[in-house]
């Protein structure tokens, strides 16, 4: 599945997290860290493991606290379950952070007779030691399918204004992307916008974000879901370019060619391909949902 918006819901607010499950995000992030005061994190615990048993349409993971905290096995315990998809595990910094929090979901698949593996386990890369690590947490466990980009406190570690066109976010979303191709990963998720009255910046750091490598980013209100998804989608031009290559190319390789070009000039060979292929497969992943 393709995963164009992850959008954040507080687990503290039931009303949010409802209204979240009605919306057309491929995914829903239920938090219990940032958005959650330390006075509710015991209450929030429950109120997230009552929604994760309600019927939805979507793809529905836990922000658990990090391990720093003392706070995560406490979330794990709550919100392990048949009902779960998947754990976002915040400001990991290296391979072992993220080796103790497989083990105990190992643990509690176990302990609720689910098959080996269930749980997808998603990092969350936002501080400069993360970014470094980016590879080795990567490659750290087989339920890490994919890597997300967290720009807020990975600006805040460096001590840089955060904004779209900061120089070293180039270089942080470019390493995640790289080490997320190296081991074997689906593209990463970008960072969330912040200025929810700038639609049209919005738009652009998405564009931005796509064009380094991206499949999708987190958004912060529901406004953000139908601009991300779109940014993420490709255009009925590009799967009908796709779909012009790879058909041209079979022809070609059919009578023993390699390389051809397409009306226009274009140039067309395996890598390009390949990357047709891929849009391909992303365009027939992403199912029509309701606004």
């Amino acid at each position: 599945m393709a995963f164009r918006s992850l959008l954040f819901a507080p687990g503290n607010v039931p009303r949010r997290v409802e209204k979240a499950m009605t919306l057309a995000a491929d995914a829903v992030i239920l938090d219990l860290e940032d958005a959650v005061p330390i006075s509710l994190k015991a209450s929030a615990r429950i109120a997230v493991a009552e929604a994760l048993k309600q019927p939805r349409r979507m793809t529905c993971y836990v922000r658990v606290n990090s391990l720093s905290t003392g706070w995560t096995i406490d979330d794990l315990e709550a919100v392990v379950g048949p009902g779960l998809d998947g754990i976002i595990a915040p400001k990991v910094e290296d391979a072992s952070d993220l080796g103790k929090i497989d083990w105990y979901l190992a643990h509690l698949e176990r302990r609720h007779s689910l098959p080996p593996g269930t749980i997808d386990l998603i990092p969350l890369v936002e501080n400069a030691r993360g970014v470094e690590s980016a590879f080795a947490i990567a490659s750290a466990a087989p339920r890490v399918k994919r890597l997300v980009f967290g720009a807020v406190d990975y600006t805040a570690d460096l001590g840089v204004e955060l904004s779209a066109d900061t120089p070293a976010l180039v270089y942080a979303r470019s390493r995640v992307v790289n080490a997320s191709r190296a081991a074997g990963l689906e593209p990463p998720i970008d960072t969330a916008y912040l200025e929810l009255g700038n639609p049209e910046g919005l738009v652009r750091d998405a564009r931005t974000a796509r064009q380094l490598g991206y499949q999708g980013k987190l958004v912060i209100h529901p406004d953000q879901i139908e601009p991300v998804n779109r940014v993420f989608t490709p255009s009925e031009e590009e799967i009908e370019f796709a779909r012009k290559v790879v058909e041209a190319f079979a022809r070609a390789e059919a009578v023993g060619h390699a390389a051809i070009t397409l009306e226009g000039g274009k140039f067309i060979d395996y890598p390009v391909v390949h990357q047709a292929r891929r849009l391909l497969q992303l365009a027939a992943q992403i199912s029509p949902r309701p606004a």
